[in-house]
Order: C-alpha cells, then structure tokens, then sequence
C-alpha cells in the first residue's frame, strides 16, 4: 500500500489575544437616554398641544425634530458597550 505525502508547511496557528474591555464614556449612557425621552416628548406635545407657539410654527416639521432625536439616541446606543 502507498504511504500518503507529509505535509511540507507547518498547520497555521492563529496569534495570541489579550482580552481588553472596552468601555463606554461615562456621558454615553445619559445622553443617548436623554435623547430618546427629549424626541419622544417632542412628538408628544406636539400631537397633544400643536397650538403652542414653538410648535406651531413648525407645523409637520415637528414630527422631522422628533425622529431626529430618537435616531440620534440610536445611533449612540450602537457605540455604547
């Protein structure tokens, strides 16, 4: 019976890890809290009360600041660890 080839490169082995953790800043949880509850509110009020005078001038452009808010919560809720 035929003896099979050996193997000519060394089996790879991947390199050693050290294990960081990575934090979050301190001001990352708060805000991005703060940004939900403020685009929340703002969406709100506006569909509570729309003739106060800072919300009505803004008319459906109200709804664009709430989501704006929200997202932005979402977006640093994606860097938070």
């Amino acid at each position: 019976m035929p003896e099979s080839k050996t193997r000519k490169k060394a089996v790879y082995t991947p390199p050693q890890k050290t294990q960081e953790t990575k934090v979050s800043p301190r001001w990352l949880a708060p805000t991005m809290v703060t940004a939900w509850i403020i685009g929340i509110l703002w969406i709100a009020v506006y569909y509570i009360a729309p003739d106060l005078p800072g919300i009505s001038d803004l008319a459906n452009w109200n709804l664009l600041v709430g989501f704006v808010f929200i997202i932005f919560g979402v977006v640093l809720s994606t860097r938070w660890r």
